[in-house]
């Protein structure tokens, strides 16, 4: 295991985490105090998947500064994870079952729930949906990872035989008063969980929309960030994809999508959707798949 941050770099990436968090520089002690509180091990996460691709798994593999081994040996006390952990079997059942009798974790669900078809998903030959429910029981905190955890995603796309739903409305369907911070995206980009995490830990549940999202990372719509606003004032429609010029007529979704892709940036900040021209396809939109009608290019035959 790698030898634990020195306070400088916890102070480095304190600073770097009050940015993506939105927070004055006097608040830098604190998110760097936070850091180390994960760092400490003290803060315990269960991460359950459901109906799922694991992307949101591989995206936070995608991590930088701090890196997927930071995160994953000095930031969070991983209890268990289906996709990363060594233990499996009865060994990785075993150690689901202690966590949730032991309690006090930060429960974080990625994929939906099949609903009307719980043999769809199982673990241990449980239905995944009954260990998220006894987990949640249990948890300090519940975060739904991605947009099938959040919305439903693709799982839960209209006609879906499994019934799939999110994890927010499965708690109100089976009467469970439990709190969802939600955290859409297809997949998630990792300041998202990271920064939740590190918010939830020194300064409580972060600010939430009306959906349950983290303000700090979904307040702001797409379009209202995106280097080409210009062009859409101008009714400067781009004609082909990667061609100069507003791309929505060509399907882009950013007008109605809430997510801070075009600021963040991806993959250690090379690149997102828009500016590598291609259209936002809403993956951070509670829409996002449900409808047959969604599309995630459309052709527009005035251009």
């Amino acid at each position: 295991m790698p030898s634990r941050l020195t306070r400088r770099e916890f102070l480095e990436l304190g600073a770097r985490y009050a940015a993506l968090l939105g927070l004055s520089t006097h608040l830098i002690p604190s998110v760097a105090d936070a850091l180390d509180h994960l760092s400490s091990g003290q803060t315990k996460v269960l991460w359950l998947n459901a109906q799922t691709c694991s992307g949101c798994s591989v995206s936070l593999l995608n991590s930088t500064h701090p890196g997927p081994v930071e995160i994953l040996t000095r930031y969070i006390s991983l209890l268990f994870h289906s996709t990363i952990s060594t233990a499996t079997g009865e060994l990785g059942m075993a150690m689901i079952d202690k966590a949730i009798s032991t309690g006090d974790f930060v429960l974080v669900v990625e994929g939906s729930i099949p609903y009307d078809m719980p043999d769809a998903c199982k673990m241990g030959g449980k239905p995944v949906a009954s260990l998220i429910s006894s987990a949640a029981e249990r948890a300090s905190h519940i975060v739904a990872v991605g947009a099938c955890a959040a919305f439903g995603g693709i799982p839960g796309a209209e006609g879906n035989p499994t019934g799939a739903i999110s994890l927010q409305r499965f708690f109100e369907k089976e009467r469970m008063k439990k709190p969802v911070i939600a955290i859409p995206g297809c997949p998630i980009h990792p300041d998202w969980l990271v920064g939740t995490l590190v918010h939830l830990i020194k300064f409580g549940p972060p600010e939430m929309d009306a959906l349950g999202r983290p303000k700090m990372f979904f307040g702001r719509l797409v379009h209202d960030q995106c280097p080409r606003f210009s062009d859409y004032e101008r009714e400067n429609f781009a004609k082909t994809f990667s061609s100069p010029g507003c791309l929505f007529k060509l399907g882009c979704l950013g007008t109605n999508t809430h997510a801070d892709c075009n600021l963040r940036l991806w993959n250690d900040g090379t690149n997102a959707c828009i500016l590598a021209g291609a259209p936002c396809i809403g993956c951070a939109s509670e829409a996002f798949a449900h409808d047959r009608s969604f599309s995630f290019y459309r052709k527009n035959e005035s251009l």
